[in-house]
């Protein structure tokens, strides 16, 4: 006899564990973290929502041990995104646009000197800078999607922003 407590896989996920059950604050971070690699608007809108979809699809193989699910779900962020470089898909480094209060001209200078220094930087640069402050992330939890130690990310992410700093220093003596 069916036993209507019992969902079949791939529905079942053991209580406690549903690495989606607050979605909203996963959203906003993994959408965050698009917006850094690709820019925001509708193509990070695309990747987030097939990043859910992924998850969603795979929520059963969510193991807590092996870290946040904000980290896993960057994870899968980082496959989308991998998959769409090898494709011709492009990944820029723009600075997501977002309203803030203050002079107009001069933090639209500070935002177009912002992108322009970290297109220079590299790739991995531009990943940690994003985790970090586009998604939010906490050291410990990029060291597990990267599989790295926390010391060793806190370094790279240290080491990031001093090289954008120094771009941009750069850049506005120049100008």
């Amino acid at each position: 006899m069916h036993d209507p407590r019992r969902v079949p896989y791939p529905y079942a996920v053991r209580p406690g564990r549903d690495p989606l059950a607050n979605p909203q604050p996963l959203i906003r971070s993994v959408y965050a973290f698009v917006a850094y690699r690709i820019g925001a608007g509708h193509d990070a809108e695309d990747v987030t929502g097939e990043v859910f979809e992924r998850a969603l699809r795979y929520r059963r193989g969510y193991d807590p041990a092996k870290g946040a699910p904000l980290a896993w779900l960057v994870g899968i962020a980082r496959r989308i995104l991998a998959d769409r470089a090898v494709s011709g898909v492009e990944i820029v480094a723009e600075v997501p646009e977002t309203a803030a209060p203050g002079e107009v001209e001069r933090d639209s200078v500070e935002r177009l000197t912002l992108a322009a220094a970290l297109g220079r930087l590299s790739d991995r640069d531009r990943e940690l800078l994003a985790m970090r402050y586009g998604a939010d992330m906490k050291a410990a939890e990029i060291a597990q999607v990267l599989e790295s130690t926390t010391n060793a990310v806190e370094v790279a992410v240290h080491r990031a922003l001093r090289r954008l700093r120094a771009i941009m220093e750069k850049e506005a003596s120049a100008a």
